[in-house]
């Protein structure tokens, strides 16, 4: 059964408009005719009159109809009304956030309701619909720390891992905070978006460590520009932890089988955030989405584009154009009415139809008309097909024209860049890659990631370079910064190694994946990327990461959870 489109509106008082006008406009269409009436038949019997002008009639139904429906359709495109929907994007200012969420066992006691880690989860949520233009990464940490998406603003992605996330996770159980903070810091420090970094630590604070390690790792993050902000979950009374065999939930025990009772610790979060100069949101506060958010009130931000998802899309237009085109026509008829019939005069043999005036009209509109025509067809060419066909250097020439015309996005200047670093001018492309790299976002970012790294790989294996070993430590560190993000491609991971060991020339450009089971790529040409990504594109590679970090984790699995150091698992 097909359900009917759901359909909002912007201004929902302005329905009432679209159904009093028509009745206003009627009453005075009814109000007019009865004046003419009244003012025809001062000028003698109605009878007489009729005789004389024949059955007079102002009131002409059809002319009603059309102005009533005009008005009808303008009050209800005032409205704004809006069905079917479409996805769409905005720009915003956002900065870079790791969430490191405890993903122990003593998340799943129940002293607040559904659960410690659902009620975390919730948070979570609200955090990601204050801020659509963060780059979010979420880390999931109980004896050790895993990272279960970089840094992105996916919400599909972010969502996806948050579903699933559950002590089975990760491999090792118990609590260490320490790690998770080193891990986000790790994280975060390898992006350069531009923007300030921000790691959100969310736990019970029971963790089973020295304090003295929290501490270090905290003080490490701020000395590093980290802001870091701890949040506590659970009640100081605790509550026992449910562990869930089949059908039946039993109590859990520790290994002298008495019950467990976990703890919120807020002295644990407390002197984490004092070490590194942050923010500690404790357990009873109500609204912590909200407290985090002012506490990363004063950090510094960098514009991204932000998918808004679906929206209803506006069809004001479907009723205002018919609406405009109802009143063009009873204007045309109307004049027509009006229009005093001259005598006919004789016909001139010579003359020419009167239409032949409106056809040279239409003739010469269309002679106006054509050069733009030929001028709007007549398009530049297009860099990327020039790259793919290997003609380097027209590409660089439309790219240029580009620049000169005011198209200064990063995806043209890295598309430059590509092409300058496929005809080995290395320096240009390297300026122009750096650029690009320190103020992009999404595939563009990491792609000029990659070919920066390659540019200098290149510059740095010139002979007798006084800078070589300057420019090859910034190609590491452009590597680096990568591999951190796709530790999986091999072309990247061969570079990097070159970069290291300073042996034989770099591998293609652009980033691209081969075959796990082939040897490392020989030497040979750049082959740069064509550019950045459509975002249907940019998603299938998220989503492919996606999957192959599930299956990581599901084989981390498999081989059963370690018990911790000190054999408190919880």
């Amino acid at each position: 059964m097909n359900r009917l489109p759901a359909v909002v509106f912007d201004t929902p008082w302005a329905l009432a408009l679209g159904l009093v006008v028509p009745l206003v406009v009627f009453a005075m269409l009814v109000w007019r005719d009865r004046q003419r009436t009244s003012r025809l038949a001062k000028y003698g019997d109605p009878g007489a009159t009729r005789r004389l002008l024949g059955d007079v009639n102002f009131r002409n139904p059809w002319r009603t109809a059309r102005l009533l429906g005009a008005t009808l359709l303008l009050g209800l495109a005032l409205s704004g009304p809006r069905w079917g929907l479409a996805r769409g994007a905005t720009s915003g200012q956002g900065i870079d956030m790791a969430i490191a969420l405890d993903a122990s066992l003593s998340m799943t006691a129940t002293d607040e309701r559904p659960s410690r880690l659902e009620r975390m989860k919730q948070e979570v949520r609200r955090l990601r619909a204050m801020s659509r233009a963060d780059r979010v990464a979420l880390i999931a940490f109980a004896g050790r720390s895993y990272i279960l998406t970089p840094l992105t603003g996916d919400d599909g992605a972010i969502e996806l891992f948050l579903d699933n996330l559950d002590p089975t996770v990760v491999g090792q159980a118990g609590s260490s905070l320490s790690r998770a903070i080193r891990q986000g810091t790790e994280l975060l420090m390898a992006s350069d978006g531009g923007a300030d970094r921000a790691l959100i630590v969310m736990s019970d604070g029971e963790a089973f460590e020295p304090l003295e390690d929290v501490e270090a790792a905290s003080k490490e993050a701020g000395e590093k520009g980290v802001s870091l902000v701890t949040v506590g979950f659970g009640t100081e009374n605790g509550a026992t932890i449910p562990i869930r065999e089949g059908n039946e939930t039993r109590e859990k025990r520790d290994e002298e089988g008495k019950v467990v009772i976990t703890r919120y610790s807020p002295e644990t979060l407390q002197a984490a955030a004092n070490a590194a100069g942050g923010s500690f949101v404790g357990a009873d506060v109500s609204d912590k989405a909200a407290r985090i958010r002012g506490a990363l009130r004063s950090l510094r931000t960098a514009r991204r584009v932000v998918d808004a998802r679906e929206d209803h899309v506006p069809r004001f237009v479907w009723l205002l154009l018919p609406a405009l085109l109802l009143l063009l026509f009873d204007s045309l008829v109307s004049e027509r009415g009006s229009r005093v019939v001259p005598a006919k005069p004789r016909r001139d043999k010579n003359a020419k139809p009167a239409r032949t005036n409106a056809a040279t009209q239409l003739l010469l509109l269309a002679a106006l008309a054509a050069p733009y025509t030929f001028i709007s067809c007549a398009k530049p060419p297009d860099p990327a097909a020039l790259l793919a066909d290997g003609d380097a250097a027209g590409a660089i020439h439309a790219l240029r024209n580009q620049l000169t015309d005011g198209d200064s996005t990063a995806a043209t200047r890295y598309n430059l860049g590509s092409a300058l670093l496929a005809v080995d001018s290395l320096e240009p492309a390297t300026e122009l890659l750096e650029g690009v790299r320190r103020g992009s976002e999404g595939e563009v970012l990491m792609r000029s990631r990659f070919n920066a790294g390659l540019s200098e790989l290149k510059l740095g294996k010139i002979p007798d370079n006084p800078e070589a070993a300057k420019i090859l430590a910034s190609a590491v560190a452009a590597y680096k910064s990568y591999l951190a993000e796709r530790p999986t491609d091999l072309d990247a991971k061969w570079n990097y190694e070159l970069a290291l060991q300073k042996t034989p020339p770099p591998s293609g450009g652009g980033g691209g994946a081969n075959d796990p089971q082939q040897q490392p790529p020989k030497p040979s040409q750049p082959k740069p990327a064509p550019g950045a990504l459509d975002p249907k594109q940019a998603e299938a590679l998220l989503n492919s990461a996606a999957r192959e970090e599930r299956d990581v984790q599901g084989r981390k699995q498999k081989q059963g959870r370690t018990p911790p150091p000190g054999g408190k698992d919880w």
